[in-house]
């Protein structure tokens, strides 16, 4: 939750190749008090079922910069396993294109940011939320 002196966020995946939530994407969070300023990690999670993000660290007093890091080529390597699995036809190559999604966005004190990831084999969206 957001103070007058902190902002807050939050985020999914969505995988828009099959139109359904990305389970199990490790995402960590870093913030820096400045443009200039070192980031510092302040840890993550995984995407559950639903595709959300829901217990992300806090973001420390004074932050202006924030780093999402989307861990998504496990993700495409565990769903390409399952569908060879089912004898599904080959729509990709092997490997993720993208093995990592970074991104970073400005933020200000007492707002929320819910930043969503629209994510497919060969490229990715992200935009500010609600």
């Amino acid at each position: 939750m957001s103070t007058d002196t902190t902002a807050s966020v939050s985020t999914h995946i969505l995988d828009t190749s099959i139109g359904r939530p990305a389970e199990g994407v490790a995402i960590t969070l870093a913030a820096r008090s400045g443009p200039a300023a070192e980031w510092t990690a302040l840890g993550g999670s995984a995407t559950d079922a639903d595709g959300r993000c829901k217990d992300l660290p806090a973001l420390p007093e004074g932050t202006t910069h924030v780093r999402l890091d989307f861990e998504t080529e496990v993700y495409f390597a565990q769903k390409q396993a399952a569908e060879a699995q089912q004898d599904a036809p080959r729509v990709r190559d092997s490997g993720a294109f993208f093995p990592e999604v970074t991104i970073t966005f400005a933020v200000h004190p007492g707002e929320h940011y819910h930043v969503p990831l629209l994510l497919n084999p060969f490229g990715y969206s992200v935009y500010r939320g609600s």
